[in-house]
């Protein structure tokens, strides 16, 4: 059931990242909310504190981001709800991955605008006059923007730790 309901949530939140940059609060707030009435019937206390335990951790882990302005609230409710559904582990595992990937995404980008360097030294200056830069992962110059939407990093991070799941 978890697992399903995983795969609904992941699906509806590319979508609408990918057609209008949202993920919205009617597919998260749910998604968190359902999962910790699950868990609770289904195993109690113990199921509560599986799917709480979880949700705090996928909150806690883009909530740094989100405060500096490198990512969206959507994005960081959408991990939250995964580590609701899922439990902490799983919700580190994501997190993880989705780091890894959406780098990735983010190195191909660059390298392909051939902006990698410019944006190396603009990362160095920020950090050195410790300025963050605003926005949801934006590399600018003076013509062109790059953003991702979060969403792809997320699940691809998701399907992967189910994956994991599956054959180990």
């Amino acid at each position: 059931m978890s697992s399903t309901a995983l795969i609904l949530i992941l699906t509806i939140s590319i979508i609408t990242d990918l057609r209008s940059r949202k993920i919205f609060n009617v597919v998260t707030l749910p998604a968190i909310l359902v999962a910790l009435i699950f868990h609770s019937f289904t195993s109690g206390f113990q199921g509560l504190s599986f799917s709480g335990l979880g949700f705090l951790v996928g909150l806690g882990l883009l909530l740094i981001p989100f405060l500096l302005g490198g990512i969206g609230a959507g994005d960081v409710k959408l991990l939250a709800a995964i580590g609701a559904w899922k439990g902490m582990m799983f919700v580190l595992y994501t997190g993880l991955l989705a780091g890894v990937v959406g780098g990735f995404i983010a190195l191909l980008i660059l390298l392909k605008r051939k902006q990698l360097g410019f944006t190396l030294k603009n990362m160095v200056f920020s950090f050195v006059y410790l300025k963050g830069a605003k926005g949801s992962l934006q590399f600018t110059s003076d013509t062109q923007s790059v953003s991702i939407p979060y969403a792809i990093p997320i699940a691809v991070g998701a399907f992967l730790t189910l994956l994991r799941e599956i054959y180990i």
